[in-house]
């Protein structure tokens, strides 16, 4: 037993363990994800839905999208940005990893009479011989993936684009990383049943990596029959940092803002957002 909470208790090397698809393709997990998606008065696995149709507005004109404009949004989830610039016109792409997520946005395309290309796979996986002129990843994914996938997937999106197409995407900020403090929280049915519809007794670990600007919530979870353990790691930037990623994969920084709504950068806002210009 004493080896068991040993371990539990560990912290691992940075970026050791990835298990994002244990979260979004658990069928549970998965479900309960989708009821927050849906949920438009909260903001957990999406942002509530006033800010949401804020920024569609945004995005629609700042970017001039209209009739026959061609956009893709990484982690889609159950279409909340592509249902709304399909309705304008938009030639739409969704990628997401979450049957759940990508079966509930086909129905409301159906339900709408909107032509969506939904794919559901690992986006750091996605390939596609179709060329954009805007890359959405919203709500924070790009702070999820470790340097090397970061710089994978950017390349992805540089050869996706159009010439002159543009990325956007936010992420969070160094004041957000300030505020976050290396905890260990222990409950039965960890976030209220959360993780498993079978009773389970849940760790919490969250630590920090102070020079690289990481925090990891490690959920160590215990059934009757399993154990598995399930690692968020969280990536934080200053617009310097930020901004020197893009340009070696071949972008420049256009602007920077609080928030993909377009709110005026703020250096003491927990996010902000970028648009990046394909060169």
């Amino acid at each position: 037993m004493f080896k068991e909470i040993e371990d539990i208790n560990c912290r691992p090397a940075l970026f050791e363990f990835y298990t994002a698809s244990d979260l979004w393709t658990d069928e549970h997990t998965s479900e309960q994800m989708l009821k927050y998606h849906l949920n438009e008065d909260v903001d957990l696995s999406s942002r509530n839905k006033d800010f949401i149709d804020r920024s569609v507005r945004w995005i629609v004109s700042h970017f001039e999208i209209g009739m026959n404009t061609k956009i893709s949004d990484f982690g889609c989830g159950p279409g909340l940005y592509t249902t709304k610039l399909a309705e304008r016109g938009a030639i739409v792409t969704g990628i997401d990893f979450s049957e759940n997520s990508i079966n509930y946005a086909k129905k409301v395309a159906v339900k709408k009479d909107l032509k969506i290309n939904y794919f559901m796979a690992n986006y750091l996986d996605f390939e596609t011989t179709s060329r954009f002129d805007l890359v959405t990843m919203i709500y924070c994914d790009f702070c999820a993936l470790s340097p090397s996938q970061r710089k994978s997937l950017l390349a992805k999106f540089n050869k996706f684009l159009e010439p002159g197409g543009s990325v956007l995407l936010d992420v969070y900020s160094l004041n957000a990383f300030e505020q976050r403090e290396e905890t260990v929280l222990y409950e039965a049915n960890l976030l209220n049943g959360f993780w498993s519809a079978n009773k389970y007794y849940g760790f919490q670990n969250t630590f920090k990596y102070e020079r690289e600007k990481v925090v990891l919530d490690k959920y160590t979870l215990i059934e009757a029959d399993r154990t598995r353990t399930i690692y968020n790691w969280l990536a934080y930037f200053s617009p310097e940092t930020l901004e020197r990623e893009f340009t070696e994969c071949g972008f420049t920084i256009e602007k920077i803002f609080s928030d993909v709504a377009g709110t005026p950068f703020d250096s003491k806002a927990n996010e902000f957002a970028v648009v990046a210009k394909k060169m």
